[in-house]
């Protein structure tokens, strides 16, 4: 402040008169006039060109010269010392490639010899090079991002109230470290604006690589503190946000068990959910054993390996049902909480304990008690993939130890997830990972039930691997009024803004189907049955209570009709969607006096004989589609 940025050191260098025309620098108000070595560039002394002006203008000028010492020598025990150890962790933590050889210590104190080396060579380097201004531009640049750096960090640490963030020293306020970082970044530039520009650029260079190479490191940082605080603040906030049409998302929760023994059930809802809705993997316990931290974390982490956009929650229970009901009640946050239930389909239920077959019929039950949605999935080869995990390991294969959570699907359907999975070597592709080209996604739109059943294949078909898929729609009506049905659907999924390329109007569902495929029903639930000569003295409700799963003549005959239309939906669904990617069709509304093997028949012969998967799918009546836009 007390120093010209050029002068002469010629004391006769001064201004005659009280002109300062021709004079140049601010040194001329002064009395001083230097032009002549400024213009030449001659000048010896000033800020600019003398390094000894801090002894010149101190009181005691050698004292100046032994704090430069001391301070040289201590930034070289500095570098030679500590970098070593800091550069040496780095290599550690293997954050960046090519650098793991620096990693290697020596002696019990892990001494990072290889380090001192670098460090050793890299100063000799500077040394050589015998002109320090050439290099003190960066050198400073370096060391003011340095001090900026932890400045911001002092004060983003403080933002974010991290309870763990409790500094030591007394004399603090966040806003200082905020201006120091600001103050530190303008010095930079008005130092010299190139260097800080590169020195910008490395150092944007190295955080956008961490960022991109996701490091399996947890450091405690202030960012994981401050996500928290924004996750909190939001999910607060919509608390006050009231629910409209427009903003509906099938948020679901998905009964997998652990997920990667039911890969087929993540990656479906993954393809709709993903980037759009909330998805929460819920696996009930039954044995009563309490699951090991580490097992959470590795089907966590096989979510996260599999890029599923997922929470995973464990819940032990006494039975299926109970787990489900505490499922349906408690998962979720404020509106953040699910509103579809998604299962996969009891291919099993024939050989399975009466009981069972009970808890997942009441499980359907509760599911539209709780207003929630619903959809079961069915995949041709089944949906638990657990023995073919275990016959791996039994043959001696030595899957990755993420591997036992891999299944037969992988979801992702954005283009850069898609390309990142399919170089995945220890994730198994499935039928909802594979590219579907030009194949049609079939709807059987029985009953209105709000839209669900429309909104989740255009959901589908916005995946990069969906988008080729031509979406068809059946519909049920009479041949009389047909062509005015099919002209009067269409409109309306115009309306709605939802690509369908063709809809058609089943006339002949109310024919009687063919009588093979009726005895296959009969045949169904023959082992259910419990017919009039059986139970003599035995009264409905007693029979009920005692064996609910059991099917009376009386109730057979009851729902014969409904029976016999399910047989032959399932004739038509055969016939026109074999070749299909995927079918949907509308599930059956439950009724409280349809005994339960009985519904879970029609489920099994609405989705049998495809090859495809088959959705059967049912929303709670709150519609989900809307005329309007944004």
């Amino acid at each position: 402040g007390c120093v010209v940025r050029d002068a002469s050191g010629n004391q006769s260098h001064i201004l005659t008169g009280n002109s300062t025309d021709g004079c140049v620098g601010l040194a001329c108000n002064m009395g001083w006039n230097f032009t002549d070595c400024i213009q030449s560039q001659s000048c010896e002394f000033g800020l600019a060109n003398s390094v000894k002006v801090l002894g010149q203008v101190s009181g005691f000028y050698y004292l100046i010269t032994a704090g430069v010492f001391a301070a040289s020598l201590s930034s070289a025990l500095g570098f030679l010392v500590s970098a070593p150890k800091v550069f040496q962790c780095l290599c550690k933590d293997k954050i960046y490639p090519y650098i793991i050889f620096f990693a290697k210590g020596y002696g019990k104190n892990d001494e990072p010899l290889r380090a001192y080396i670098l460090c050793y060579i890299i100063a000799i380097a500077f040394i050589l090079i015998a002109e320090l201004n050439t290099i003190a531009a960066l050198i400073s640049n370096f060391f003011l991002c340095s001090y900026c750096l932890i400045n911001f960090s002092c004060f983003h640490a403080s933002i974010t109230n991290s309870p763990g963030w409790r500094p030591s020293f007394q004399y603090y306020s966040k806003w200082t470290a905020l201006f120091g970082a600001v103050v530190s970044v303008v010095l930079m530039f008005l130092f010299t604006w190139w260097a800080a520009l590169v020195t910008f650029c490395i150092i944007l260079f190295l955080f956008g690589y961490v960022n991109y190479s996701k490091p399996q490191i947890n450091w405690g940082s202030s960012v994981q503190a401050g996500t928290y605080n924004m996750a909190l603040s939001y999910s607060v906030s919509l608390t006050g946000v009231e629910d409209h049409v427009k903003n509906f998302r099938p948020q679901c929760l998905v009964l997998t068990g652990p997920p990667n023994q039911r890969p087929a059930l993540v990656d479906f809802v993954g393809s709709f959910t993903k980037r759009i809705s909330l998805m929460i993997c819920g696996d009930i316990i039954l044995d009563g054993k309490t699951q090991p931290q580490e097992t959470t974390d590795s089907l966590v982490e096989w979510l996260n390996k599999r890029k599923v956009r997922s929470f995973y929650t464990a819940l032990f229970a006494d039975n299926f049902r109970a787990g489900a009901k505490q499922l349906l009640q408690a998962s979720g946050l404020g509106k953040l909480k699910p509103n579809t239930l998604v299962l996969g389909f009891k291919t099993n239920w024939r050989d399975s304990a009466p009981e069972s077959i009970e808890d997942y019929i009441s499980t359907i039950y509760d599911t539209f008690d709780y207003n929630y949605c619903l959809c079961i999935l069915r995949m041709m080869d089944g949906l638990d993939i657990s023995e073919d995990l275990e016959f791996e390991v039994n043959q001696g294969f030595e899957p990755d130890e993420n591997v036992e959570s891999q299944d037969q699907q992988t979801n992702e359907e954005d283009t850069a997830d898609d390309m990142s999975d399919e170089g995945s070597s220890d994730q198994i592709n499935t039928v909802f990972q594979n590219n579907q080209g030009k194949k049609t996604i079939d709807v059987y739109w029985i009953a209105d039930d709000g839209g669900l059943t429309l909104l989740v294949p255009y959901l589908i078909t916005r995946r990069r691997r969906w988008r080729r898929c031509k979406v068809r729609v059946f519909i049920v009506g009479d041949e009389q009024n047909m062509e005015e049905s099919h002209n009067e659907m269409l409109f309306l999924l115009r309306r709605f803004r939802l690509h369908v390329s063709d809809v058609i109007v089943m006339t002949d569902i109310e024919k009687h189907p063919h009588p093979k495929s009726l005895s296959r029903f009969v045949d169904s639930v023959a082992p259910f049955r419990l017919h009039d000569e059986q139970q003599e003295g035995v009264s409905v409700q007693e029979l009920r209570q005692s064996a609910p799963w059991k099917i009376s003549d009386k109730e057979f005959e009851a729902f014969k009709v409904k029976s016999e239309t399910k047989v032959r939906l399932n004739e038509i669904i055969r016939k026109n969607s074999q070749q299909t990617a995927l079918v949907l069709v509308s599930l059956p509304v439950p009724q409280s006096d349809c005994p339960s093997a009985l519904y879970m028949a029609w489920l099994d012969t609405l989705t049998c004989g495809l090859h495809c998967p088959a959705v059967l799918i049912r929303g709670n009546q709150q519609n989900v589609l809307t005329f309007y836009c944004q």
